[in-house]
């Protein structure tokens, strides 16, 4: 929380640093304020500020002596100095170990309130790039689903609880969920954990390839089969095999597959003699696949053997708050892969994020992250280095909502409410922005039920 920030204030002018300290309280700060170079020397060794805003000339104890206390026992606290001997030089020398900015004196209230607002804001997210940080490290050798969205705990909660009993999953979700991770959760969570885990994309191949991906097939079974082939089904024996995008099969697939689950057995392309197989399936989609059911492209008993548990991953935009974390994972993850010195994702680049919709999801930002790496020229990923289209458009796209698809009204309205936020409340540039007289936003603001 920015207002609950610790603030020092070192000044040995009385009236200057009875301003300071108004001023500072007013805006919520936790404030300590000293007239003596040495007492805020002492301060600083019994505990932490989050900024130092203090004198550059006093006896005894100086500004710069206390800016380079600061840098020893908190490297994170930020020092804002103030003089009234406004040299290049002493503000090149405090700049050089640290300081975040240099106020001349006189200098206007508000101008020091500016600066110590900004100082706070760099330290709280530093700190909070250093807990997401240290987050991210206890998912090291571990599935890596990175959340912290109550819904996808839950989730997450549900997988682990089912995974033990061997029972066949279906997850849903659109592309770019993360539909394989919680796949290999299963997996890793299961009895079968030390067994195989294979993965398959039914819609990348045609019947014939993919037969002969998951069944396998005998040597002669067709013109260039020189040898005998294992499908994916027989070599994830003991194990688990995901079939992504499941409703792309053929409907003689389907039927294949179906004897499989039921029978616990398979037959070669080109053999005469069953194999017992123990495989748990889990299955995957980004469709609707009880509108496949309906429009007979998909097999009822099918769907059944396979939904006995089924599992609806949400999209990103459900759950945004994930996005930070996300963000320093793929940071991390693609810093170390790059061998870059990137560290940290400016707060115009979090900010930007935050009001972006996702339509490609995690994958979406994953891509996004590594990109920033790849082109940043510092330790930190700024606007800059993000895509063009991302920088000029605030993309939103329609989502059905609580499972319903919204209304064109709930479209307008949500529009309104956005147009309206963006335009800091101004109703003129709203509905210039919207197209509309400023009476024809009135009614719409009446109709809809916005507050003045």
């Amino acid at each position: 929380m920015l207002s609950s920030a610790r603030v020092l204030i070192v000044d040995d002018e009385r009236v200057a640093l009875r301003n300071l300290e108004h001023v500072m309280k007013k805006e919520g700060y936790e404030v300590t304020s000293t007239q003596s170079g040495a007492n805020a020397i002492t301060l600083l060794e019994e505990r932490s500020f989050d900024v130092v805003l203090t004198d550059l000339r006093m006896e005894k104890v100086d500004g710069m002596q206390i800016l380079k206390k600061c840098r020893e026992l908190y490297p994170e606290t930020e020092v804002i100095m103030i003089t009234g001997y406004a040299t290049l030089e002493s503000a090149v020398e405090a700049m050089k170990h640290g300081a975040f900015y240099y106020i001349a004196k006189p200098y206007k209230l508000d101008e020091a309130r500016k600066v110590v607002s900004e100082a706070v804001e760099k330290v709280m997210l530093k700190r909070e790039n250093k807990q997401l940080r240290e987050q991210i490290e206890t998912y090291q050798g571990k599935v890596k689903i990175i959340t912290q969205d109550p819904g996808m705990l839950r989730l997450l909660e549900t997988a682990k609880q089912i995974a033990p009993t061997d029972c066949n999953v279906l997850l849903s979700g659109e592309s770019g969920t993360g539909k394989e991770l919680f796949a290999r959760f299963l997996h890793l969570n299961s009895l079968r954990a030390d067994g195989p885990f294979f993965a398959i994309n039914c819609g990348a191949f045609n019947e014939e390839l993919l037969a002969n991906e998951l069944f396998g097939h005998e040597k002669g079974a067709y013109t260039g089969a020189l040898t005998m082939k294992n499908g994916l089904i027989e070599m994830a024996s003991q194990g688990t095999l995901l079939l992504d995008e499941v409703t792309e099969m053929s409907p003689s697939m389907q039927v294949k597959l179906l004897r499989v689950i039921q029978e616990k057995e398979l037959l070669r392309v080109g053999a005469t003699q069953t194999i017992k197989v123990n495989v748990r399936i889990v299955a995957a989609t980004n469709r609707d696949i009880q509108h496949s059911i309906k429009s007979g492209n998909f097999r009822q008993d099918l769907y059944f053997r396979l939904n006995v548990v089924s599992l609806r991953i949400p999209p990103l935009s459900e759950r945004m708050d994930d996005i930070p974390l996300l963000c320093y994972y793929f940071l991390n993850k693609y810093a170390a892969l790059m061998k870059k010195p990137v560290t940290e994702i400016s707060g115009e680049v979090i900010e930007l994020l935050m009001n972006y919709e996702f339509p490609g999801n995690v994958r979406e930002l994953e891509n996004i992250i590594e990109r920033g790496v790849a082109l940043s020229n510092g330790t930190a990923i700024e606007i800059a280095n993000l895509p063009d289209d991302l920088k000029e458009l605030n993309i939103k796209i329609f989502r059905k909502k609580e499972g319903k698809i919204p209304s064109l009204e709930d479209q307008e309205k949500d529009y309104i409410n956005w147009v309206l936020t963006e335009v800091g409340g101004n109703k003129t540039i709203a509905a210039q922005t919207l197209g509309i007289d400023r009476v024809s936003l009135w009614r719409k603001l009446k109709k809809y039920g916005f507050e003045e």
